[in-house]
């Protein structure tokens, strides 16, 4: 492999982890406050949909990343509800909200646009376009650092460069701040939070809400940027890949920025390396589409180690009177 093709790998790979670290980093929030939820694919799915359905009705992409971020946050506030206020089992409720995303969005998109469970391709200002970044033309020249600056770090879409933000942000806020240390103390001792007079309630809704926020970003980058429009399950198990970094990020911010550029990396080899001929026999397309999804799997079993989840998380919280 040459270094042109080195960078092209890893472009792609940059690109591809984004939705998976801006799902990652919505699953820490959550998890970390004590909720589990398996449903980021659901909500990834929904933003998909609505982002770019309503830039392709609107020409505008900031609208419809406006809509997506809105319809992840609705998905939120109904696992909330499940959850939160209901006290009922965050597993169910997760899982309601995959079925109730995939099944939607398939629905409404033929009823609107009548092209079989798609939305229309997006062009122009539809789109989040990439930027380039200053001296970025200027530097390509310069021996290896000049293409790696002008091809891995430029040109990307404004929500690559926000996702990787939220990386040192998110560190900043669970670590730093007041918030944070109330949120992680939500997650393993929600009956000390209540007795200090902060409201469990309150910042679980906060946690959950941040966590609708980010999903509806990565699936309105998945629909706005990384392609152009909505196909019918285009998230394809984002959200469960997401879940998995994750817990091989052991619920840590950095690690989790690692974990996704790992995932990422993964698909980034499958999709450039097909039907790989071997001599003997040709690897089929198949395994290479799969490929992540196996190793998923595989570094889960085998390379996590004991991976401790907030020991409060999963558990309805019932305040004692």
């Amino acid at each position: 492999m040459d270094f042109a093709t080195l960078l092209q790998v890893l472009d792609s790979t940059v690109r591809l982890a984004t939705p998976l670290l801006l799902a990652c980093l919505a699953g820490l929030y959550s998890e970390r406050a004590g909720i589990f939820d398996i449903g980021l694919e659901g909500k990834m799915l929904a933003a998909a949909f609505f982002s770019a359905a309503i830039a392709a009705i609107t020409g505008d992409v900031w609208m419809g990343l406006g809509a997506g971020i809105l319809a992840s946050l609705a998905l939120s506030v109904l696992h909330g509800l499940a959850s939160i206020t209901f006290r009922g089992n965050q597993l169910i409720s997760g899982v309601a909200i995959n079925f109730l995303a995939a099944g939607l969005t398939v629905l409404i998109a033929q009823d609107w646009f009548s092209q079989g469970g798609r939305t229309p391709s997006l062009i122009g200002k539809g789109r989040f376009e990439p930027i380039t970044l200053p001296g970025a033309e200027a530097a390509a020249d310069i021996p290896l650092i000049g293409p790696i600056y002008a091809e891995l770090i430029s040109g990307h879409s404004i929500l690559v460069y926000v996702a990787f933000a939220m990386v040192p942000l998110t560190w900043w806020l669970l670590y730093r701040t007041r918030f944070g240390l109330r949120l992680r103390a939500v997650g393993e001792a929600p009956e000390a939070v209540d007795t200090a007079g902060v409201s469990v309630v309150g910042l679980r809704y906060v946690a959950v809400g941040i966590c609708g926020v980010l999903c509806g970003i990565a699936g309105a980058y998945l629909a706005t940027a990384l392609q152009a429009g909505f196909v019918k399950d285009m998230t394809a198990g984002r959200g469960f890949i997401a879940l998995a970094a994750l817990i091989f990020a052991k619920w840590r911010p950095w690690y989790a920025l690692s974990a996704c550029l790992l995932f990422g990396l993964l698909q980034a080899v499958a999709l450039r390396y097909q039907n790989i001929d071997l001599g003997a026999f040709v690897v089929p397309v198949q395994f290479m589409d799969a490929l992540p999804y196996i190793l998923t799997v595989v570094i889960l079993a085998g390379f996590v180690g004991k991976a401790i989840p907030p020991r409060a998380g999963g558990e309805p919280y019932v305040k004692e009177r």
